[in-house]
Formats: C-alpha cells, sequence, structure tokens
C-alpha cells in the first residue's frame, strides 16, 4: 500500500462507520480492550496479534461492517509505520553502532573515572541518561547491567544504590523522550510538535530522574540490601576490540539529532516566519528523519570507523540492527491500526462527552487511561498507543505546548507500576538476582515514582505554558 492510498484511507474514514450509541461504545471499547489484554496475559499471544484482533473485534462490538472495521485498522497501521518506522529503524542502527564500536562503554569509563563515593549514583544516572538516549530499554539494560555489577562489586557499594538511579535514567528516556517508540507514535497519533515534546520532556525528566534515581535509591538500598550476582556479570562490547571511539566524539554523535530538534523547536519559536532562509534551513536539518539519518551517517565514522570497523563490518552492524525491531514496528503498526480504528467507531467524540461531564483535566484523564491499560497489559508500548488513540480528539482545539504535554502525560501514565506481566519486571529480577517481593519494593516502586514525580511537574508546566 502506497503512503497516498494510506492518506487516503484516513482521510475517508473520518466520519463514524457506525451510527452506535454512547453506551454501546464504551461497551466496545471496554470488550475490545479486554480482548487484548486476556489475549496478551493469559493466553500470551504476541501484542501484535492481539492488538489486530482486538481492533476487530472492537469494530464488530462497536457495529460497525467488518470490511470498514479492516479498512481502518489497515489505514491505521499503514499510517503510522509510514510516519514513525524509518525513526524507529534509524534509532535501532544509531544504537547498535553505540553498543558494538565500544562507544557506550567509553561513556561509561570516562564518566566512572571522574566519580567516586556520594557521586557514584549520580553518575550512572549521567551514564543512563546519554546512553538511553538513541537504545530501546531492553538493550540499555543489557549493556548497563555489567557495568551496574562492576561498581557494585569493586566499590562495595549496595547494589541498588547503584542499579536504581540507572534504571531510572534508561525507564524516563524510554518513557518520556523521542525518538523512543513510545513517545514517538504519542506524537504522531496527538499531532504534536516534536521539537516542543522533546524540550519540554528533558524539562520534565531532569528534576523526575532525581528523585527516582539517586534521592530514592537511598530508600531502596535499605530496603533491599543484596550483594551483586558475579554469575551475572557478562563481558562488556568491547572487549573484543583494539581500540574505540573518544568520549567526545561518541557524545557528540548520541547528542547530535537532539541538537538539531531542540534547535528546530527554537527557531520556529523565535523565528516563527516559515519562509525566512535560517527557520527553512531548521526545519530540514530539524526534522526527526534528517537528525536521525545525521546522526547515523555521522556515527559510522565517528563510532564505528574510529573502532576499526570495514565497511563490511559496518554493513553488517546496520544489518544486524534492524532484524531485532521487526517486532517493535509491528506493534507500534498494530497500536496504529487499533487507534484509527477507535477514532473511527466514534469513540473520539465519546470520549469528548464524556470528559466534560467527569470534570477531569485533560492531562490527568490521559494519564489515568495509560495507567489503566499499564496495569493491565504490562507492556509501556502498548499502552501508550492506545492511551493515545483514546485522547487523540482532547487535542483538537490545544496549544503546542499542551499538546506536547498531553503526549508526555500519556507516556508517564504508560510507566506507572510495572509488576509481573511486564517483560521488564523480570528481566530487572533475574540480572539483579532479587525475588519478586525484592523486585516490587525497589524496581515497581521506582516506576511508580518516575510516573507520579513526573505527572506532578506535567501538570505545573500546563500551569504557566
Amino acid at each position: 500500500m502506497t503512503s497516498l492510498s494510506v492518506e487516503t484511507l484516513a482521510a475517508d474514514a473520518v466520519e463514524p462507520i457506525t451510527s452506535a450509541g454512547n453506551a454501546q461504545l464504551g461497551i466496545a471499547v471496554l470488550a475490545g480492550i479486554a480482548v487484548i489484554v486476556l489475549l496478551i496475559t493469559k493466553f500470551k499471544l504476541h501484542a501484535f496479534l492481539a492488538l489486530t484482533i482486538g481492533s476487530l473485534l472492537l469494530g464488530a462490538f462497536a457495529g460497525a461492517p467488518l470490511d470498514k472495521a479492516i479498512t481502518s485498522f489497515t489505514a491505521g497501521l499503514g499510517s503510522t509505520v509510514a510516519g514513525v518506522g524509518v525513526l524507529i529503524a534509524l534509532g535501532a542502527i544509531l544504537g547498535k553502532l553505540l553498543a558494538d564500536s565500544g562507544g557506550a562503554d567509553q561513556i561509561v569509563d570516562t564518566i566512572l573515572a571522574k566519580a567516586s563515593g556520594r557521586a557514584m549514583p549520580w553518575a550512572m544516572v549521567l551514564i543512563a541518561s546519554i546512553i538511553g538516549l538513541p537504545l530501546f530499554f531492553e538493550v540499555g539494560i543489557v549493556l548497563l547491567i555489567p557495568v551496574v555489577l562492576l561498581v557494585a562489586k569493586r566499590g562495595n557499594y549496595s547494589l541498588m544504590r547503584i542499579g536504581i538511579p540507572a534504571l531510572a535514567g534508561l525507564s524516563v528516556m524510554h518513557g518520556l523522550i523521542p525518538p523512543h517508540p513510545g513517545p514517538l507514535v504519542a506524537i504522531d497519533a496527538i499531532g504534536a510538535n516534536l521539537g516542543v515534546t522533546l524540550a519540554l520532556g528533558v524539562a520534565v525528566a531532569i528534576p523526575t530522574v532525581i528523585i527516582a534515581g539517586p534521592v530514592f535509591s537511598k530508600y531502596a538500598a535499605r530496603w533491599v540490601d543484596i550483594p551483586a550476582p558475579e554469575r551475572m556479570i557478562p563481558q562488556r562490547p568491547s572487549e573484543d576490540l583494539e581500540r574505540r571511539p573518544s568520549f567526545v566524539a561518541t557524545v557528540s554523535t548520541v547528542l547530535l539529532p537532539v541538537v538539531l530538534m531542540l534547535a528546530k523547536a527554537l527557531v520556529d519559536i523565535v523565528v516563527d516566519d516559515p519562509e525566512h532562509p535560517v527557520q527553512r534551513v531548521t526545519d530540514v536539518i530539524g526534522s526527526p528523519l534528517i537528525a536521525l539519518l545525521a546522526a547515523v551517517l555521522v556515527g559510522m565514522f565517528t563510532l564505528g570507523r574510529a573502532a576499526g570497523f570495514t565497511k563490511d563490518r559496518l554493513a553488517s552492524t546496520v544489518e544486524k540492527s534492524l532484524a531485532p525491531i521487526a517486532g517493535v514496528l509491528m506493534i507500534v503498526g498494530a497500536g496504529g491500526g487499533f487507534k484509527q480504528t477507535l477514532i473511527d467507531v466514534g469513540v473520539g467524540q465519546m470520549i469528548l462527552d464524556f470528559s466534560k461531564s467527569w470534570a477531569i483535566p485533560t492531562l490527568l484523564l490521559a494519564w489515568l487511561i495509560a495507567v489503566a491499560i499499564r496495569l493491565a497489559t504490562g507492556s509501556a508500548t502498548v499502552a501508550t498507543i492506545s492511551a493515545a488513540g483514546l485522547v487523540t480528539p482532547l487535542a483538537a482545539d490545544m496549544s503546542t505546548s499542551h499538546a506536547a504535554l498531553l503526549v508526555l502525560a500519556v507516556g508517564a501514565g504508560s510507566l506507572f507500576f510495572s509488576h509481573v506481566n511486564d517483560a521488564g519486571f523480570w528481566l530487572v529480577k533475574e540480572y539483579f538476582g532479587m525475588s519478586v517481593g525484592q523486585t516490587i519494593k525497589t524496581w515497581s516502586v521506582m516506576e511508580t515514582i518516575i510516573s507520579v514525580v513526573s505527572l506532578i511537574f506535567i501538570l505545573l508546566l500546563s500551569l504557566v505554558l
């Protein structure tokens, strides 16, 4: 399906494809989400299949003709993948270059060499936040776990005092900062400005990660005082390399897309003239596609070639980076299909009607919806995608800054209380050698703190913007 046909289908699907009343639509939404939750949690079905089936059943429950429900789903899937698929792929390539070249290890070693004692938890936050920008959460954990365990063991630190700040840095990046898949999809669905969302996301992320990381780690270390499990210390990627890129080159490469996108947002605000030469240039170089593409191309030299990679090794690294994201792309696409089905059956108008009578602030409503789906499915990405689809109509009359805050509210809600239905919960538990109860006291509480604290800062920003 071409991008033109996708846009046409999406445009044609603006009118509701069913005349069901609010009561029937409400039941259809609950039933559709219940099916998705049941398929993911009870039957362990892949989220892509669960979202696909749930979307079609949502249309059926709402009384929509099956052919129109299919059209809505495929249009939403196509437009979502077209909007964010390339960005996710570019982010994966940059992350793989960072890991395989030893750039991530260079950042870690350089910062740790400058830090000691009380500064170590803060150093771990800084490391995780920088590395977490281009990396998926699971990849970031795999890269950082050896560092966390080694630092805790060699420095005789509490594992939680070092580990919680690192996990907080990764998690905040994952939930609030593009180009991670969740924020990207929410930006695309809600129609928010990426540069503004990125800028506000950073403003919310900094105090949030401080509170959920170094500050909370003091209490987590008292609640769960365990040593680093030696059996879980794996080999670091750069141990097989003869050389690796410099610290300055690595950090500059990682931050390049962020700087370009923020520059575009700043120029849009200051200049505010689409025909001005400066704004026209920044609109191009600051677009997510060009910013990430530039970082990848630069990274091939500053990371890959600096590590001694041949052309064949670089090609192999790029190829290996794309295979693992196939599942993520399909989940994101199916989430977009679910979102479009929600909109096309008229759920958006229903949410608008209900929100007026509930008198709940829009940002809080978005957060609560994301929290409910996160608790039910265990997936932050599914929660973000589904919640963004439900609250999209609420952004119709919002200012640029408030639309960005709506995206952040959804992202914050998607991180709430990770528990036993979340793959990340088990990943942290096994790597740190904790029991289920210990993981809840530390990891789950940390995720909840991130969610609640970030919501508070989002609401405070909404009062002044």
